[in-house]
């Protein structure tokens, strides 16, 4: 499941969300900040998910021993 075409597909989910949320935003004198608020909500979110899960994914820092003659030392 660790792969980028999991991106693709959450990205895929959230237009399909944005979608629905424009499309079936309620009526009146605040459908305009409605929609933007919820579509601004839903890119926000996605946005953090995909940093963290990049961040992951592709380490920056690989983890490493902190000496490697530790095995080998003479008591």
């Amino acid at each position: 499941m660790m792969s980028g075409f999991t991106i693709v597909i959450v990205f895929a989910a959230v237009v399909g969300l944005s979608i629905g949320c424009y499309l079936f935003s309620p009526k009146g004198d605040n459908q305009t900040v409605w929609r933007f608020t919820s579509i601004l909500t839903l890119v926000s979110m996605y946005l953090m998910w995909m940093i963290t899960y990049l961040a992951q994914l592709h380490p920056l820092v690989a983890p490493r021993k902190a000496n490697e003659s530790y095995g080998k030392s003479a008591f």
